[in-house]
């Protein structure tokens, strides 16, 4: 029962990198492939490597970016996003918010 969660659950984009494409696309209004470039240089990866699960497993685990199947002590949720924003430079809506109600920035 395991493998077929993993393999439904990733259906969103966290499997590899569609949920950081997709952010660069709504964020900074780039098109596909300006994005997929930006993304691949953030992470130091190529662009095809961006679709390899395994490749893209290691560099969510690495970078702290959240990964579809949880591990102990692994960031989750806002922690994630908020590594998400520091990697691509970008902000996150609902991490100024958590920022503003805590009083930091």
């Amino acid at each position: 029962m395991s493998i077929p969660h993993y393999v439904t659950s990733g259906m969103g984009g966290m499997r590899t990198a569609g949920d950081l494409v997709a952010r660069m696309e709504f964020s900074k209004g780039m098109k596909i492939n300006d994005a997929k470039a930006y993304v691949a240089k953030k992470l130091g990866l190529t662009v095809e490597d961006l679709a390899d699960v395994t490749v893209m497993r290691e560099a969510r685990e690495l970078q702290k970016l959240g990964l579809v199947t949880g591990m102990p002590g692994a960031p989750r949720g806002i922690v994630a996003k908020m590594n998400i924003e520091k990697v691509l430079d970008i902000k996150i809506n609902s991490c100024e918010v958590i920022r503003q109600q805590l009083g930091i920035n």
